[in-house]
């Protein structure tokens, strides 16, 4: 597949407003490489520099999540930036996106908007010791994730309550943020529905019955252990996991000296 065909996750647009900025994720959040040079989050941060001297930025999720290490290096991008960045939950910021949204000064979500916050997980192989360094890596990003969310929660939200809703894959909606301290506005209902990933869903265990009845819709496509689409997409994790590997140390590293 040539770069051209290679499809963002992400949207940036010059805002009608001067000195403001949008950016639209919605969808998977994935991670891809052409080269040492051009990386996802290499392309990201040239998109939101593309964009000048802004002072406000206007980010739009609705995602189900994807790569925890491309998510947090996208929201440490966005926290590092200058300008006064308002995240708006368009339906739904699941997993890592909703990582990326405490990365926002504010966080607006509509009355029918929904967040969910979980453990991270990975796939890997290897031998005892590699499984045992897989495992103390997850525990530090996992570190990081639960200090991201405290920083935006303040004392609305205890490390002890945090740690019991990551475990139990909590589905929170919009009031539940807000008195969690997880978002700062809960604004009217919108019709924008929570986007769905029928691959990215089904390692969820908590799937609200809502969302489940879309995912099991005769609309939607069935997965079944032996079947083509599910075979295709364990081919892709198979694919991907090298450059995820590859990419864990330096991730680890911003986390630690960041």
């Amino acid at each position: 597949m040539s770069k051209q065909q290679k499809k963002k996750y992400w949207e940036f647009k010059a805002s009608a407003v001067e000195g403001e900025g949008d950016l639209y994720i919605y969808g998977d959040i994935v991670s891809w490489q052409w080269d040492d040079d051009d990386t996802s989050a290499n392309s990201f941060k040239r998109d939101l520099d593309a964009l000048g001297d802004i002072s406000r930025l206007n980010l739009y999720v609705n995602s189900p999540g994807g790569s925890v290490f491309e998510g947090v290096t996208i929201g440490n991008i966005i926290k590092r930036h200058k300008a006064y960045v308002i995240a708006n939950i368009d339906g739904l910021a699941a997993s890592i996106a909703s990582v990326i949204v405490m990365a926002a000064d504010e966080v607006r979500m509509p009355r029918n908007a929904m967040m969910m916050i979980h453990n991270p997980w990975t796939f890997t192989w290897g031998n005892a010791a590699e499984l045992r360094k897989a495992a103390d890596d997850l525990d530090r990003i996992g570190g990081s994730m639960k200090e991201s969310y405290l920083s935006k929660t303040g004392d609305k939200l205890t490390p002890e309550k945090l740690a019991e809703l990551l475990d139990a894959e909590t589905w929170l909606s919009a009031q539940e943020c807000l008195d969690y301290g997880l978002c700062d506005v809960v604004e009217e209902a919108n019709q924008a529905a929570a986007c769905v990933s029928q691959e990215l869903f089904a390692k969820y265990r908590n799937v609200p019955k809502d969302i489940a009845a879309k995912l099991n819709s005769p609309e939607a496509p069935q997965a079944s252990g032996n079947d083509e689409e599910t075979a295709a997409y364990l081919q892709r994790i198979r694919e991907t996991s090298g450059l995820e590997i590859q990419n864990l140390n330096s991730y680890l590293g911003g986390i630690i000296n960041g």
